[in-house]
This record gives structure tokens, C-alpha cells and sequence, in this order.
């Protein structure tokens, strides 16, 4: 069976639906306890790559589940109507579809990052390991 509409043609539907901020706005929104960066990204790409520091790790295989408050996997961080979800991936593909995807849902306070953690790393940005993630909780 042919695919008649490829992943391209689902991003670009998407980034004409959502909202896309660049890396700079959300760097500069860091510390703003009004937002909470989503990392949507396999802990693999975690471990590898690191994160940016304070976002919060969201599988996108999951992120519908703990989004959802009828999901038994629901997470309660995103029960915060007062904060905006800005998600992020590798390269802003799929960030876009799950931004999309939560829109759907009936959520309105998501956004994504244009250029995901390639563009974030690419313009110095802060990250953080995991290893130094979890040795701060400690």
C-alpha cells in the first residue's frame, strides 16, 4: 500500500496550526515558572545528548497518556492550565505532530520549538546532562 501523504506534508499541515517559537523566546523564558519545557525525545536521545535544563522528559509514545487526566498513566504536571507546554525533539518534526496532536485534545497552552534541541544546541543554549539532573535531586 502506497503512502499517500508522507511526514513532510504531516509536519507542514501542523506548523500551519500551532504555535512555533524560535529558540532565543523560549532561552529567554527559561526561569519563567509560567512554562514548562517538554522533551519529547527517547531517553536514549536523553542520555546521549543531554537536556535542557527544567524540562520535564515526556516520551512521545506516552505523551498522550499522561496528558490525558481520564488516563490511568496521567502525569499531574500537566494539569497546570497556567502553564504553557512548549515541547521539543531532535529536530522539531515530531514536537510539531505531538503539539498538534495535544491541540486535538483540546489543549491551547502548547507551543513547540522551531529546530527542537539540534537548533537549541547549534545557538549555545544551556543543557544539562542526566547524570548532573539527577545528582542536583540528590
Amino acid at each position: 500500500m502506497p503512502i499517500t501523504k508522507g511526514f513532510q506534508a504531516l509536519v507542514d499541515e501542523a506548523m500551519e496550526e500551532i504555535k512555533t517559537y524560535p529558540v532565543e523566546s523560549v532561552k529567554a523564558r527559561l526561569n519563567d515558572p509560567a512554562v514548562q519545557l517538554v522533551d519529547i525525545r527517547d531517553l536514549r536521545e536523553l542520555e546521549r545528548e543531554g537536556t535542557v535544563p527544567g524540562a520535564f522528559h515526556a516520551p512521545r509514545g506516552m505523551l498522550e497518556f499522561w496528558v490525558d487526566p481520564a488516563s490511568p498513566y496521567f502525569k499531574p504536571v500537566f494539569g497546570d492550565e497556567g502553564k504553557e507546554f512548549i515541547l521539543f525533539c531532535g529536530a522539531g518534526w515530531r514536537s510539531a505532530l505531538a503539539t498538534k496532536t495535544l491541540q486535538d485534545m483540546g489543549m491551547r497552552n502548547v507551543a513547540h520549538i522551531d529546530g527542537g534541541y539540534a537548533e537549541w544546541l547549534k545557538l549555545g543554549a544551556p543543557t544539562e546532562t542526566l547524570e548532573a539532573r539527577k545528582a542536583n535531586k540528590a
